[in-house]
């Protein structure tokens, strides 16, 4: 089969390369990704693509650092400070700042408010009508909810919104991603002034006014301008793609859809399938601390490792039927939120969004067609729809 080039966010442009991920799980599990005209540095990387083998990657972080170099493929400028790009005990440090705000009791007091969020959201489409699903609903309530969590306005959302869909847009151009970054560090300093001089009841103020368990100072600017990073685009965008790409999965299996209708207790388990399904984040990259062999490949010390969670979560060793949507899939330990210590931060704000959202989408509509064509992100790292043209009729009232 002929390569297709991993740093490259045009590879991308039609969605995730299964075909070709199916092929490495067989044949090359633990792969050496060489350099192209766009690897980062010209320097190639490994490509480890099987279910265990990400699991043990994950697990092992005193070997495969997210510290040393990030966790793209490019090496990371927030190594180091970042919360996603450090290494115990940093990371749990910075990590326990705001692990209490993301706790399942405290999203658990956003329900209400995200539900009628959504049903406004939902107001405003008209029946019949076509629209773009992506923007207006999937991007939409997770860009609400993590302005919430910040404590940012909502008048600024629909800026920063653009600045990270242009960031995203960008791919692999680093240089221009950079142009975009600073603009959102520019916005970061602003809010985070602000807080400093008003804290509130959001974990924003929390991370601004914060003394380390260990006594040392509170966080510094660059700090505070990386959480935000962090932070805004992981909130806003994972969960978008994940409700874009849910929905396109339950009218492509229509089966599912009205399976799900006629059993709402299925949700939770739809929830957990439309991750695995979805796998917005859809790698992650290391940097190996020691030599290692894995899988008889021998790796060096200082070398990239990047490890593939949507192919993990299609590997046919550990799910059964992996490219077939079952909302009632169990047992479904997907990687979706990834694993270890860098378990993703607002996994149970995810799950609560994905799940509000469908809840009022099947309640409200008898069903859903796609009008026009797909469009997909130009980026390797987080894979998504950009545009879903939609047509919804209402359900007929009973």
């Amino acid at each position: 089969m002929e390569s297709v080039d991993l740093s490259y966010g045009r590879s991308f442009a039609n969605g995730f390369p299964h075909e070709f991920f199916s092929h490495l799980r067989r044949e090359a599990p633990v792969w050496w990704h060489a350099p192209t005209e766009y690897t980062p540095g010209g320097e190639g990387f490994w490509v480890v693509s099987r279910y265990n083998d990400v699991v043990d990657v994950f697990k092992d972080a005193e070997t495969f650092s997210s510290e040393l170099g990030g966790t793209q493929i490019f090496d990371g400028r927030g190594a180091g400070y970042q919360l996603n790009q450090t290494d115990d005990p940093k990371h749990r440090r910075l990590r326990d700042l705001v692990n209490t705000g993301f706790l399942p009791r405290m999203i658990g007091r956003l329900e209400a408010q995200l539900r009628e969020r959504t049903r406004h959201i939902l107001d405003g489409i008209s029946p019949e009508e076509p629209f773009d699903f992506v923007p207006t609903v999937a991007r939409e309530l997770p860009l609400q909810a993590i302005c919430i969590i910040l404590g940012i306005p909502q008048e600024d959302r629909e800026e920063l919104g653009h600045i990270v869909d242009l960031a995203i847009g960008a791919g692999t151009g680093e240089a221009l991603a950079l142009e975009h970054i600073k603009r959102l560090g520019a916005y970061a300093d602003r809010i985070v002034e602000q807080k400093r001089r008003e804290p509130a009841d959001d974990i924003l103020s929390v991370i601004v006014h914060a003394q380390l368990e260990d006594g040392s100072p509170q966080l510094d600017n660059r700090e505070l301008r990386a959480f935000f990073a962090l932070l805004l685009p992981a909130g806003a965008e994972t969960t978008r793609s994940s409700i874009a790409g849910g929905l396109v999965a339950l009218i492509e299996n229509p089966h599912e859809l009205e399976r799900l209708r006629s059993d709402p207790g299925l949700m939770k388990s739809a929830v957990e399938e439309i991750v695995r399904w979805t796998s917005p984040s859809v790698y992650k990259r290391r940097t190996t601390t020691r030599d290692i062999e894995l899988r008889g490949q021998r790796i060096r010390q200082g070398q990239k490792v990047t490890i593939w969670e949507m192919s993990a979560n299609r590997d046919e060793d550990e799910f059964v039927d992996p490219f077939r949507f079952d909302i009632g899939r169990s047992p479904n330990f997907h990687i979706g939120f990834g694993l270890g210590t860098h378990f993703c931060l607002g996994a149970n704000l995810a799950r609560l969004e994905i799940r509000v959202v469908f809840e009022e989408l099947l309640a409200r509509y008898a069903d859903f067609e796609i009008v026009g064509d797909l469009e997909w992100t130009n980026n390797n790292r987080l894979v998504g729809l950009t545009r879903l043209p939609l047509r919804v009729p209402p359900r007929a009232a009973s």
